[in-house]
């Protein structure tokens, strides 16, 4: 297991960017909670979309390495109101039905956050073969105790407001790992605070930009603009990944396991990673004795795969932290995992110079 006590600072970080609102097309509160942890160590900007990137001149200009995780979480969004008083709703980012009824959601009007459910049949007036079904989402609604639409209306509720899901930051296991929603991708996004901050606090051989995307959960579509504004010559995604230690999960379907480090991402829907920046990776996790285990994951894809195609190309890579229970309202993390990844990651951006650059591109 990853034997790593991980500071007070980190915990609040993930708390604070967990809980913080942000479903594609909406991450102004979380990206706000970001801007404030990146402020202090580097120039911070954004784009016409709304990611942000923090810039910092190490102790030569070139090579220019971005780290990156996506601010949005998977949500939803008010598609009309009934006028017995429930809300109809579209999905934002990829949901499984079956996680959904129940679940509680913050609908985030004009005048403030609504708590709410989505609301679900109770079983007692299920048939045998209706309680055997998955319900569709255009079946489900979300109800806020409303009795009309007016009185939905008056909470300061609109078509297009985001909804997101209720999930409060919980440390578990003694405190050794940490339950929340929007662990994907706010992890990512902590990763690059933290790896700023400590570069900052030691030096690097080159131009660190640490940035968090919008709309990765709908199409990669803040990666494509963040990687114009960059210009990287490497280029890291910073995500979790599926981490394959539950019961009924094969090992051929997801191998990450919670507590044996971050995972290297040998293969996703959007991109090959570049063996020779793998093969980088690797060498400076074991000169450094930081865990690591491999990733598969051919069903979904990263920023990555916007990063790679740039122009020319960049030399790219997705490290991740394993992740129970991704794409719901509750995921879990070993937070030891969270404290190798950084490690990991701070350590390859110390030792990426233009040296190492040659090499990786041969």
């Amino acid at each position: 297991m990853t034997d790593r006590t991980i500071p007070e600072r980190t915990i609040q970080l993930l708390q604070e960017l967990t809980e913080s609102l942000g479903v594609p097309g909406f991450e102004d509160p979380v990206r706000e909670t970001m801007q404030r942890h990146l402020r202090p160590y580097a120039e911070v900007s954004t784009d016409n979309l709304g990611s942000v990137m923090a810039v910092r001149r190490g102790n030569a200009p070139r090579p220019r390495l971005l780290v990156a995780g996506h601010l949005d979480e998977i949500g939803f969004l008010v598609s009309s109101i009934t006028d017995e008083g429930f809300i109809r709703f579209q999905t934002l980012g990829g949901w499984w039905e079956q996680v959904m009824q129940a679940q509680r959601v913050v609908v985030m009007g004009k005048d403030g956050p609504v708590p709410g459910v989505i609301g679900s049949k109770p079983p007692h007036i299920l048939s045998p073969d209706d309680r055997k079904k998955v319900v569709e989402r255009k079946e489900m609604f979300i109800d806020v105790g409303a009795s009309g639409r007016a009185e939905v209306e008056a909470l300061g509720i609109r078509p297009g407001d985001p909804v997101v899901p209720h999930g409060p930051f919980t440390r578990l296991a003694g405190g050794r790992r940490a339950m929340a929603k929007a662990f994907d991708d706010r992890v990512g996004c902590a990763l690059a605070v933290e790896v700023l901050r400590r570069v900052a606090e030691t030096g690097h051989p080159n131009t660190l930009i640490a940035a968090g995307t919008v709309q990765e959960e709908v199409g990669l579509r803040g990666a494509a603009t963040v990687v114009d504004a960059a210009e990287p010559d490497v280029a890291f995604a910073l995500e979790v990944c599926i981490a394959g230690d539950t019961p009924g999960v094969r090992v051929e379907d997801a191998q990450a396991k919670l507590g044996k480090g971050p995972a290297i991402t040998l293969y996703d829907a959007s991109m090959v990673p570049h063996r020779r920046l793998r093969d980088f990776v690797i060498e400076v996790a074991e000169r450094e004795g930081i865990p690591y285990q491999f990733d598969v994951m051919p069903g979904g894809g990263t920023d990555a795969g916007r990063f790679h195609i740039w122009r020319r190309g960049v030399p790219s890579l997705v490290i991740g932290v394993p992740s129970r229970y991704i794409h719901t309202g509750s995921s879990i993390i070993d937070l030891g995992d969270f404290e190798a990844a950084a490690e990991l990651v701070t350590a390859v951006v110390r030792a990426l110079d233009e040296a190492a650059l040659g090499r990786i591109r041969g």
